[in-house]
């Protein structure tokens, strides 16, 4: 790597890295600056980032993915019962456990590929859904969820310290994982997962992953085994997502097993479509247009868009509320079914590919406008 490489990549780290920890303050004119909120588009944003991994530079969509979104909650959860409930020995033990599993699971998906691949990944986050709820009851509390209670044995906390009253909250050297705190750390959690995404990215084994997506059958003539590379790619992507389903338990202490059901998977394919499939900020936007719809978009109701057209006069007012009403508050997913159906006809790429346009037609412009001769090699 060149020395002008690593600038432009240091360059890009500290520009995402203000923007992601200054999210508190200019997403607050917009209602999204509360800290519940905040932590969900980090934490979806690290569930997308290592899914764009996969899907972004393979092209290989996984249908099941929720599945270790799910395994890194519950080893969270488990590690916060019997270990500690300091943050980094879950977190740690969450994306191993998702990484075991992502072995197991892609060691026979990856023998298929196209819709075979989808299929087979659908089934294994299905199953595993199922035995979260039926055979695997001691371990996951079955419906109920893994929670916290006071009879916990929390081995090192108590070798250290008298338990009290109530339920611990998690916390990190004594720092509470709640609140604006708890979105800090896993804002900075994040940028470390971006920082990893981007080296991938612009690495020799992330060109070799592009390639597989280009032509995988003519590098598989010209001798080069794609399956070593493929297996990394799923094993990476599914620690990603245990990471982000660690951090769910950090944030609220339980583990549920709707968080392996197949909607959890699909939400995260439409947040990479709809941003744009193989870009580096592609996933984020769309985890942001998502989870800013989910949240503040569908408690918009009638009383708000009076409101909002209240300087119209009265007939266009009650007008306007009638036609926009069905695309607000419960009728959210409309809006957003929609705009994706934008995205898919009119920008392919996504998001991103829109943005590129928009670049280039201005660049186009400010050429136009040179005077004659500049910008000429001479």
């Amino acid at each position: 790597m060149n020395f002008s490489e690593t600038g432009n990549n240091l360059k890009l780290m500290l520009i995402f890295s203000a923007v992601i920890l200054t999210m508190p303050l200019w997403l607050a004119p917009i209602g999204a600056g509360y800290p519940d909120l905040l932590q969900k588009f980090v934490i979806f944003g690290i569930f997308a980032i290592g899914y764009n991994i996969l899907f972004g530079l393979t092209g290989y969509l996984s249908f099941g993915h929720a599945v270790f979104l799910g395994i890194g909650s519950y080893t969270a959860v488990w590690s916060f019962k019997l270990l500690t409930m300091n943050v980094l020995p879950a977190i740690l033990l969450a994306t191993i456990m998702a990484g075991v599993a992502a072995a197991l699971i892609g060691y026979i998906s990856l023998r298929r590929s196209g819709i075979y691949f989808s299929i087979l990944t659908l089934a294994f986050a299905q199953m595993s859904y199922n035995l979260a709820y039926s055979v695997l009851t001691p371990i996951t509390n079955g419906e109920t969820g893994l929670q916290l209670s006071q009879q916990d044995p929390r081995i090192i906390d108590r070798a250290f310290s008298t338990a009290g009253e109530g339920l611990p909250s998690t916390e990190l050297f004594g720092i509470s994982m709640s609140g604006y705190s708890g979105f800090y750390f896993c804002a900075v959690v994040l940028i470390i997962a971006f920082f990893f995404s981007l080296k991938i990215f612009r690495s020799p084994f992330g060109m070799k992953l592009q390639a597989i997506k280009s032509n995988q059958t003519r590098m598989k003539y010209t001798g080069f085994n794609t399956r070593p590379y493929l297996m990394t790619a799923f094993i990476i992507s599914g620690m990603y997502a245990g990471l982000a389903g660690a951090l769910m338990a950090v944030t609220d202490p339980l583990a549920g097993a709707e968080r392996m059901q197949w909607t959890a998977s699909g939400e995260v394919v439409l947040m990479t479509i709809l941003g744009g499939v193989g870009t580096l900020f592609g996933p984020l936007l769309g985890v942001g247009i998502i989870k800013y719809f989910e949240n503040i978009f569908s408690a918009i109701n009638e009383e708000t868009l009076h409101h909002l057209f209240s300087f119209l006069p009265g007939f266009l007012e009650s007008l306007m509320v009638t036609i926009t009403a069905p695309f607000v508050g419960e009728g959210w997913h409309l809006t957003l079914g929609v705009l994706f159906m934008v995205i898919v006809i009119f920008l392919p790429g996504g998001i991103m590919e829109g943005m590129d346009r928009i670049k280039k037609r201005f660049r186009h412009q400010g050429d136009d406008n040179d005077p004659p001769g500049e910008g000429v090699d001479q």
